[in-house]
């Protein structure tokens, strides 16, 4: 239960980074990620399965790459439903995408079992 709490305070910040890196991509406060965190995490596990189910040929076509997509549709989705989030288009949410992932990575490092 306590590396759930830390793996969602970890993915928190780093919707706080991207929101530093990205423009367009904008989270008010930590309450506010942290919330957003939960919803990205809640959509991934649910509808961005089904999603990543259904395009699956087309993203064996494009080598993976499409579910860059899938991920920036479920952030997208996420910060219409998060008050204080907002991704303003396609751009920041792609460019959103692909750095949160990076830092999905390294937090999996981080906390991977001992």
């Amino acid at each position: 239960m306590f590396r759930l709490l830390i793996h969602w305070l970890l993915c928190a910040i780093a919707l706080l980074i991207v929101a530093r890196l990205v423009p367009g991509f904008y989270v008010n406060d930590m309450q506010t990620a942290m919330v957003a965190a939960a919803v990205i995490g809640l959509l991934n596990a649910t509808l961005g399965f089904f999603m990543k189910v259904i395009t699956f040929p087309l993203a064996i076509v494009t080598f993976g790459l499409f579910l860059v997509f899938v991920n920036a549709a479920m952030i997208m989705l996420a910060a219409k439903m998060v008050n204080g989030f907002q991704v303003y288009g396609w751009t920041p949410a792609i460019w959103g995408a692909i750095v949160l992932a990076i830092l999905g990575m390294l937090i999996r490092f981080i906390m991977k079992d001992e």
